[in-house]
């Protein structure tokens, strides 16, 4: 008897913990922080995108594949991409 109500006192305390990650997990996507201050603490560490003109995916500057310097310069997801665009400028 002792046995089935330690099992049945796990049990429900494994259900509320899924519940309480469930609902913690909805919470944190609709935007509420998890932290006090959360995001806007200044500890969000955002990464600014570049667009490949060619498949229009972005793209983390860093990991890019470039093609010209400074402000000419224009970033890709892939070789091919860079590729692709060298040859249709030749063509225009």
């Amino acid at each position: 008897m002792l046995i089935r109500w330690l099992l049945i006192l796990l049990l429900f305390g494994l259900l509320f913990r899924a519940i309480g990650r469930l609902v913690r997990g909805f919470l944190e996507g609709a935007g509420y922080a998890r932290v006090p201050g959360g995001a806007r603490n200044g500890t969000d560490k955002t990464v600014p995108l570049v667009r490949d003109p060619v498949c229009g995916t972005f793209v983390v500057p860093t990991r890019a594949v470039t093609l010209g310097t400074g402000a000419a310069r224009q970033f890709f997801c892939s070789e091919r991409c860079r590729d692709r665009y060298v040859s249709e400028a030749r063509r225009a």
